[in-house]
C-alpha cells in the first residue's frame, strides 16, 4: 500500500488531483492508514495513470467513469455502441491534441530562429 505522496510521484498528479479523483469517486483509495490517510493499491495507481490518458482528450468526468467501467470490465460485455462512440470521441480529441502540438512547434521554431 502506498500513501498519497507516494502516488502523486509515481503518477505526476497533485495531491490536489488524487483527492479529488477520490472525492468524485473515481479513485478511492483502497484503504486508510490507522491515522485515517488514504493508502492505494498498485491497482490504484493504474487507474489513475488511465485517467491520466483519457483526460487530455475532453471527455467529462462522468464519461470517464463510464470509460474505465468499459475499459476495466470483461471485453465481451463492452457495448458496442458505446464503444464506437468513445473510439470516436478518442479519434477527435486526439487530432486536436495533434493540432495542437504542430501549432507549438511551429512557435517554438520561430523562437529557435530568433536565438543568437
Amino acid at each position: 500500500m502506498m500513501k498519497i505522496g507516494e502516488v502523486a510521484e509515481a503518477t505526476g498528479l497533485s495531491l490536489r488531483s488524487i483527492r479529488h479523483y477520490d472525492d468524485v469517486g473515481l479513485v478511492p483509495p483502497s484503504g486508510r492508514s490507522e491515522g485515517g490517510f488514504r493508502l492505494y493499491t498498485e491497482a490504484d495507481v493504474q487507474r489513475l495513470l488511465r485517467i491520466m490518458r483519457i483526460t487530455p482528450l475532453g471527455f467529462s468526468l462522468d464519461e470517464t467513469a463510464r470509460l474505465l467501467e468499459i475499459l476495466e470490465g470483461p471485453a465481451d460485455e463492452a457495448p458496442a455502441d458505446d464503444v464506437d462512440a468513445f473510439l470516436e470521441r478518442a479519434r477527435k480529441g486526439r487530432s486536436t491534441l495533434a493540432r495542437k502540438l504542430r501549432q507549438a512547434d511551429e512557435l517554438l521554431a520561430e523562437l529557435e530562429a530568433l536565438e543568437p
